[in-house]
Formats: structure tokens, sequence, C-alpha cells
């Protein structure tokens, strides 16, 4: 297994960032809204392939216009 690519990783980690910024004011609650943010970006911590992270990427950056909308 080889490292992802570092430019992928830090897309990863801002999109999280921003998502527990904007999980601060999901009408659930910061503590209904992390431990579920954190689970599902845990589920794809097994991910190597670059276009399978990416996949995972453009679907956390929907989700953020999802929670942006509400």
């Amino acid at each position: 297994m080889s490292a992802p690519n570092p430019e992928l990783r830090r897309q990863v980690i801002a999109i999280y960032k921003e998502l527990l910024n904007l999980g601060k004011d999901y009408p659930q609650g910061f503590s209904y809204f992390r431990p579920r943010l954190h689970k599902a970006f845990m589920s794809n911590a097994h991910l190597r392939d670059e276009d399978a992270i990416r996949n995972a990427i453009a679907r956390a950056d929907y989700v953020k216009k999802e929670i942006e909308a509400l």
C-alpha cells in the first residue's frame, strides 16, 4: 500500500474541518453531528485509490452544500 497523494490528503482534511465548522450550527446539535461525521470519514479511511478518494471528496462537498442549505 502506498501513501495517499499529499494534495488529496490536504483536501480531505480541509473538507472535514469545514464540515466540523458547519456542524456547530447543525439543528440537532454539534454533539449529534460530530460522531456521525467522524464515523463517515473513518468508514472511508481505507481508501487508497485516488479516483475513489476524489469521489468521496465530491460526496463530502455535496453534503457540505446540503448542510449549508439548512
